[in-house]
């Protein structure tokens, strides 16, 4: 698949549910901070197409230059920006945006990405061990499971993956490169078969790579800083919709909200509260919205998609 091919880089999950949560304002400016393949920008510019501007953010640079193709018939309505989504806030300082109405993030891997073996994302194919979102970063998998010490990895496993066989499997991948290095996903992969016994190790591989994936490009970390910054950027009555993949974001993402829209954090034991705390968002999803069957028939990889959405009080 080539940039060309930009209407099927990448499906998008939930998208008329994402428009509907995100756009309050019709005529207002908007942030997508992991704009992709632009197939929810695309809806929400089509179905909104008032919307003042639309600022798309990528770490993915093959990802904008898909974007831009396929979003380039709204001209000046929308912007293309290459960084991570956690540095939103150098962005709209250089385009002097002091408020938004809404802020969307879709924290999952593009089709593409998953899809070009050279990209190394994926156990299913052989593939080099990269895993960086944004190519120009220089730490890939194989810098990873080459040079971080046992107890590293064995964290990573455990924390990024939930890998119960973690210490093994570590264990396993610090013995084979005395011998040579690691560097795919076979590789990797025969490893793992050494600990788990197929079909058992199929849930390995996806974890462990997980695990790779998010230690590679900071995942948590960026997630946790674009969190902190992301109420200071909105208006009142402002959007934050974020849809996560896998627990440990989805975690952070549900934490984050509950703790916002918590007007108190004394202790109950205090007949009065002393800490002056008041809420600065309402949650407007108290379940994570998941998609609907059909939708999953159609792209299977909406099946672990979970929707939140906090509005800014």
């Amino acid at each position: 698949m080539t940039i060309d091919d930009y209407s099927t880089y990448h499906i998008p999950v939930l998208q008329q549910e994402v428009a509907s949560y995100l756009v309050t304002n019709p005529e207002g400016v908007y942030l997508d901070g992991t704009v992709g393949g632009g197939g929810h920008a695309e809806y929400i510019l089509k179905n909104f197409n008032n919307i003042k501007r639309y600022v798309a953010i990528d770490q993915d640079q093959q990802a904008l230059q898909a974007s831009a193709l396929r979003l380039q018939s709204f001209g000046r309505q929308i912007s293309f920006h290459h960084t991570n989504f956690s540095r939103f806030d150098r962005i709209l300082a250089e385009l002097d945006l002091a408020e938004i109405d809404g802020i969307l993030i879709d924290l999952g891997v593009a089709s593409n990405q998953i899809e070009q073996p050279e990209r190394g994302f994926s156990y299913m194919q052989s593939c080099p061990l990269d895993m960086r979102m944004n190519q120009q970063n220089t730490l890939s998998a194989a810098d990873i499971v080459n040079n971080w010490t046992e107890q590293d990895l064995i964290r990573i496993f455990f924390e990024y993956g939930e890998e119960k066989k973690a210490r093994q499997i570590a264990r396993q991948i610090t013995r084979y490169r005395t011998t040579e290095p690691i560097t795919s996903s076979d590789q990797l992969k025969k490893i793992i078969d050494r600990i788990i016994s197929r079909p058992y190790a199929i849930k390995s591989y996806a974890r462990i790579f997980q695990a790779l994936r998010i230690a590679v490009n900071d995942e948590l970390k960026q997630l946790d800083s674009f969190l902190q910054k992301s109420l200071d950027f909105l208006k009142s009555g402002g959007r934050l919709v974020i849809i996560a993949y896998h627990s440990l974001e989805d975690r952070l993402v549900k934490n984050f909200l509950v703790s916002q829209a918590r007007p108190c954090t004394c202790p109950p034991e205090l007949p009065a509260c002393i800490c002056g705390k008041k809420a600065s968002l309402k949650i407007i999803t108290r379940k994570p919205v998941r998609a609907a069957q059909s939708e999953i028939a159609a792209n299977i990889r909406a099946r672990s998609a979970r929707l939140r959405v906090g509005e800014k009080l």
